[in-house]
């Protein structure tokens, strides 16, 4: 293809444009290598290990703490910490380290990984280092951040978690116990409490624990968990605490408080619910059972009544339990619910009681009062409906028949007359009954009611019966039904009016001088009918009176004589007559 003229000056012109272009750009080119050879040599950073967390970037002025190995450019190593066995320490900013390591490990976090290749005028210079530096050395330093810290750093305390109740927090001279882990401010773990499954016990303030802790753990409350960062001049400083803890080491502790008191504590009561009314309350000597859950302070329970199915019996004020225990049961009322918080100079002290409770633990006791009694109480007798027409009370050697609910003092119902046909019954003083509801059941009028309280040595004494507990206080509901008056015990049938003066007569009623059972029994029947005389109650009659005329017939042989027939009166007398001669 051919061109034109016109084409041929178009072309010419743009290359024209195209040399100039290239020109400029050499022109600048030039001036710009004269004006600036290139930068002066620096350090070059390799951050090839950052952490994901970093709490704190190095400043000038920080403390540092960091383990290196030093090597030249070909990897040749001239130092390191690691073969020494201690880590580089210094403060930065002051000249402490070489130039070029000060510079670099500017905003470096712990556990961050570095690698700082530092130019010689940044080093050793023209120098050199004696005879393992060579002059005008090219160093690298691979380095890990352990601590860093600052003189004018307070104990950092990140509070974790804390009990929605707190009714106390830590003071000086407290005396606690707390669980902790312990590690270096890289991770690095120096000491727990939980691998020893024991707790950390000490005074707060009193120069017992590092300064840091006796900060951090005031205020604290049980059951609180708390994140210290402590600086090593408030912990174990430049010397450290044997091999697990460096100089100059800031420490972190992950405490959670599990105890707290004063040796200066009393036992604290708190009642929780109390019975109305409370018409006594325990005294020191009284015998006293209760049901416990006892626990730590931290809410763990480490014993409980319920679980044996058995209220805890004891005396109260007489050293038969923990001191703390013997105080804080004094005061109760039957029934009532309380807290009772045990100081250890109150409990179990600083041995503590076997595997359970551990050496200075303050225990909580939560008590529930069953019952408690004195060794002299009686029996009360709480009269809640009186007969308005009574001509006679019941009295030893009656027959009765009643009704009764029989329950421990926390209302557990027991026995009831209700349960079967016919009202309960008994001859009062014949020992057929415990000895408290025999005599509360004297003095009684028929439709009279009752509310009894009968004491465990008046009942069924220290080891019960069935059902019934050891030691335990009774309460009785009861109703007198019915009321047969009885005879003195030995008696058989007693006369209500003057006996007949020839009684052999009025037996004799044929006249023939002699009783035989029929008209012994015909006469007797009659007297008791007519109401001159009462047979022995509970008992058939007809058997009553052949006992009777048996007792009379002395020599057996089916009659009664004159000179047989003896009243029982008389016989006791003759039997007193002779035993005083």
């Amino acid at each position: 293809m051919f061109l034109t003229k016109t084409t041929s000056l178009s072309v010419y012109i743009f290359l024209k444009m195209v040399r100039r272009i290239i020109l400029s750009l050499l022109l600048a080119t030039w001036f710009s290598v004269d004006c600036n050879p290139g930068p002066i040599d620096d350090i070059a950073v390799d951050r090839y290990f950052i952490p994901k967390r970093c709490i704190r970037e190095v400043k000038s002025g920080d403390f540092v703490r960091y383990h290196y190995n030093g090597t030249f450019t070909d990897g040749k190593l001239f130092d390191s910490s690691y073969d020494r066995g201690s880590a580089f320490f210094g403060q930065v900013g002051q000249k402490w380290q070489i130039a070029g390591v000060d510079k670099g490990i500017l905003g470096m976090c712990v556990n961050e990984r570095r690698r700082i290749t530092v130019p010689p005028h940044l080093a050793y210079g023209s120098q050199g280092a004696g005879d393992k530096v060579p002059p005008d050395t090219t160093l690298v330093f691979d380095l890990v951040l352990l601590d860093i810290f600052n003189r004018a750093d307070q104990v950092q305390t990140k509070v974790i978690s804390t009990p929605k109740k707190c009714k106390r927090s830590v003071m000086r001279t407290d005396f606690v116990r707390f669980h902790f882990n312990g590690t270096l401010l890289d991770g690095t773990v120096f000491d727990s409490s939980y691998k020893r499954s024991q707790t950390q016990d000490s005074v707060v303030g009193e120069g017992w624990l590092i300064k840091g802790l006796d900060e951090g753990l005031l205020g604290m409350c049980v059951g609180e968990i708390r994140h210290f960062i402590i600086p090593p001049f408030l912990a174990f400083g430049e010397k450290g605490y044997g091999t697990e803890i460096p100089p100059h080491a800031s420490l972190v502790y992950h405490i959670l408080l599990e105890d707290l008191h004063n040796p200066k504590d009393d036992i604290i009561v708190e009642v929780m619910e109390a019975p109305e009314p409370c018409t006594r309350t325990s005294v020191a000597g009284d015998y006293i059972r209760y049901h416990y859950n006892a626990s730590f302070l931290n809410g763990i329970t480490f014993d409980s009544s319920y679980q044996y199915n058995h209220t805890y019996n004891t005396y109260i004020g007489m050293g038969y339990v923990i001191a703390g225990i013997d105080k804080g049961l004094q005061g109760v009322c039957t029934g009532e619910r309380r807290r009772i918080i045990l100081p250890p100079h109150l409990a179990y002290g600083q041995q503590g009681a076997g595997k359970d409770i551990p050496g200075s633990a303050v225990l909580v006791f939560d008590i529930h009062v069953i019952d408690f009694h004195g060794v002299k109480d009686t029996v009360q007798v709480d009269i809640t409906h009186k007969s308005e027409a009574c001509n006679e009370t019941s009295e030893v050697n009656d027959f009765i028949q009643y009704h009764y609910n029989c329950s421990l003092l926390d209302g557990t119902l027991l026995f009831t007359s209700r349960d079967y046909e016919t009202p309960q019954d008994v001859v009062l003083g014949g020992g057929k009954i415990i000895d408290g509801l025999d005599e509360a059941l004297r003095n009684m009028c028929v439709g009279e009611r009752r509310t009894v309280i009968v004491p465990p040595h008046l009942g069924h004494g220290e080891k019960g019966a069935g059902i019934v507990p050891g030691s335990a206080v009774l309460r009785f509901e009861l109703e007198l039904v019915s009321l047969q008056k009885g005879v003195p015990e030995g008696y058989l049938f007693i006369w209500l009016k003057e006996s007949p003066v020839q009684l052999f007569e009025e037996l004799d009623i044929n006249q023939d001088q002699q009783v035989s059972l029929e008209e012994f029994s015909q006469f007797i029947k009659q007297q008791v009918s007519e109401g001159k005389g009462r047979l022995k109650p509970a008992q058939d009659p007809d058997s009553v009176i052949m006992d009777m005329f048996k007792n009379q017939d002395r020599n057996a042989d089916g009659l009664i004589t004159q000179d047989e027939l003896k009243l029982k009166v008389d016989e006791d007398a003759e039997k007193t007559h002779h035993e005083e001669l």
